[in-house]
């Protein structure tokens, strides 16, 4: 499961890692972002890749309730292509979601707590998770765009830490990621696989991050042990 992620990027950063052509809005820094709130994400629009953002808990578009995203922040990549929720969107409406690094909660031996861990790049820099987006109207004629994050296996790294990890595709697999021509879902389920742990690294981090009302830079900062 990924439930909490960070954001932390200037919008010039991020394109020097994930190509877009233009973007509907200006980053800012988002230290703990949690399921519900808005966030940014790339997808095609009318033939353009642009940044622009969405709220996190996907909300099918033949939905009757709004609060299905509440259930939905989360697609796992071994049942994505079946899953009603899903399927017709990782078909056709895939995307990027913008971040520069996950949280992870870490069992502590022989205790009920614990270890929030921060998970990231090795060069600290942004990526995309491999996501899935839809538009949903409301009962009265307002649309909302939301999207989910992908799980799969985790890597080295995190293996220790959780038994699942978010799906982070490299560069290289971008465009073929957000091509809504591509419609082979045997060959986009062959992109779900962990990102390469030799690349990657983790830490722990105060339990401020349990609190999403918790945003600023003190979540990410490594705890200092006695």
């Amino acid at each position: 499961m990924c439930g909490r992620y960070t954001e932390s990027k200037r919008t010039a950063d991020v394109k020097a890692q994930i190509a877009f052509d233009g973007a509907q809005m200006e980053l800012t820094p988002h230290f703990n972002i949690a399921p519900t709130q808005m966030a940014p994400a790339v997808v095609v629009n009318d033939g353009q890749v642009v940044l622009k953002p969405m709220r996190w808990g996907l909300i099918p578009f033949w939905s009757n309730d709004e609060s299905i995203g509440n259930r939905m922040i989360n697609a796992r990549a071994e049942t994505v292509r079946e899953k009603p929720a899903f399927r017709t969107a990782f078909k056709r409406q895939r995307c990027l979601v913008v971040a520069d690094s996950l949280y992870e909660w870490q069992i502590i031996p022989n205790s009920k707590l614990k270890q929030p861990m921060r998970i990231l790049l090795k060069d600290e820099g942004a990526f995309g998770f491999a996501g899935l987006w839809d538009t949903w109207t409301s009962p009265v004629g307002s649309e909302v765009e939301t999207f989910t994050i992908i799980t799969g296996e985790p890597n080295e790294v995190v293996a220790p830490i959780h038994n699942r990890m978010a799906v982070i595709l490299p560069t290289q697999h971008h465009e073929q990621w957000l091509d809504p021509k591509l419609q082979d879902t045997g060959k986009l389920a062959e992109l779900l696989v962990p990102y390469p742990g030799t690349e990657m690294k983790a830490y722990p981090v105060s339990t401020l991050v349990n609190n999403p009302k918790f945003e600023d830079a003190r979540c990410v900062e490594p705890l200092v042990t006695a």
